[in-house]
């Protein structure tokens, strides 16, 4: 049975700071983060794909369950 008062992920103090994404399919995003939820979908601005190009993709909305780490780039 599920833990009525678990939490979701505290990533408050990765808020408005740069990440680095690396996802499933050896994708990576860097963008800023703005936004998450008890899931861990995360919202990022100014992102960017690395994987490929490295073209600009704006906001984008990363679902959790394919996230495999987080990377932070400035101090927190």
């Amino acid at each position: 049975m599920a833990n009525k008062y678990q939490k979701g992920p505290d990533l408050k103090r990765f808020m408005d700071k740069r990440l680095r994404l690396s996802l499933n399919g050896n994708r990576r995003l860097l963008g800023k983060l703005r936004g998450y939820d008890a899931f861990l979908n995360v919202v990022l601005e100014e992102a960017v794909d690395e994987t490929g190009t490295g073209q600009s993709v704006g906001t984008v909305v990363v679902r959790g369950n394919s996230i495999i780490q987080f990377e932070t780039l400035e101090r927190v």
